[in-house]
């Protein structure tokens, strides 16, 4: 069992793994977390409402300027992946190439006809320091980001590690969000677990759906129950998550639920909890969807920020 750590952070999602905690208070943006415990995944979002809402002012004025097509993504992404393990073998997270070929089918099936990833290639380095303690904000994933990632706001960076200890201890993944790029900064990218892929060892969570999550928080979007039944930053055609048509969620899901609950019953956003979308916290075999919402603001934000 991995003990949780209380980790403050800016705009990044991620996961951890060990005993339920209650989730930690949504602070500023710059990484948004995802934590998996055992059976359930539970959230360390550092969103405030007030940050989030200055994204979403930024993301606005920005669109204004900006004509942005309406159409459904068509980009082809290229994919970066970097194996970090500690010794050469899978189990120390020298993961075996066809791990990460199936994982790039995963990503493929779930965005399917919305985005098109493409492996470009795949750098292995063993280095037991970044493997162990490479986490939100640590000197770990600085060094292991300014050495390794490739490309620009386009290509998506994956980093698959351990996990182990430090500020990363327990996660299953984290992300950077759109808005966040910047040119002189090589923190963009994914950071996952290594054994959260297709075939993984992580069980409940190693059918490939951590990094189609961390991928939809690098598109641009929020976690379903972000702001719970009020919604952080809502109005009245947003929200708490900026996506309409995501039922208003009070808290995330765990596990995968027989019945689809209703948390916020009355809610200007009505409807059953979304307890199968791919930005909820169930656990992968559960995921199986985005909305066309959610799937207008990648649109949106990825020719915004990433084009």
């Amino acid at each position: 069992m991995i003990s949780i750590p209380a980790i403050t952070l800016l705009f990044v999602a991620s996961f951890a793994v060990g005993t339920p905690t209650p989730i930690p208070p949504r602070l500023a943006p710059r990484f948004d977390c995802d934590f998996i415990l055992i059976n359930i995944r539970k959230c360390g979002t550092t969103m405030s409402a007030a940050n989030i809402t200055l994204a979403e002012i930024h993301f606005i004025a920005n669109k204004a300027n900006k004509a942005l097509s309406t159409e459904r993504i068509a980009n082809n992404v290229n994919v970066y992946w970097h194996a970090i393990s500690k010794d050469t073998t899978a189990a120390g997270g020298n993961l075996p190439a066809s791990q990460i070929t199936n994982q790039i089918s995963q990503l493929n099936t779930d965005y399917a006809g919305n985005l098109n990833f493409v492996l470009v290639n795949t750098s292995r380095t063993v280095n037991a320091d970044w493997f162990n303690n490479a986490g939100p904000s640590s000197t770990q994933e600085t060094a292991m980001k300014n050495a390794l990632r490739i490309g620009g706001k386009a290509d998506l960076n994956v980093y698959s590690v351990g996990f182990t200890s430090g500020s990363g201890q327990g996660l299953l993944g984290y992300s950077t969000f759109p808005v966040s790029y910047s040119p002189t900064s090589k923190e963009d990218g994914i950071v996952i677990l290594f054994s959260s892929v297709p075939g993984g060892t992580t069980n409940g969570y190693n059918l490939g759906r951590t990094l189609t999550h961390e991928s939809g928080h690098w598109l641009g979007l929020y976690h379903t129950f972000q702001g719970g039944c009020a919604g952080s930053g809502a109005t009245a055609t947003t929200a708490g998550d900026f996506v309409a048509d995501t039922p208003a969620e009070a808290n995330p899901a765990s596990g995968c639920p027989t019945n689809s609950p209703d948390t916020c019953t009355g809610s200007a956003f009505p409807g059953v909890d979304p307890i199968h979308n791919f930005m909820d916290y169930t656990q992968d075999s559960c995921m199986n969807n985005f909305t066309p919402g959610q799937i207008s603001r990648m649109t949106s934000q990825f020719a915004m920020y990433r084009t």
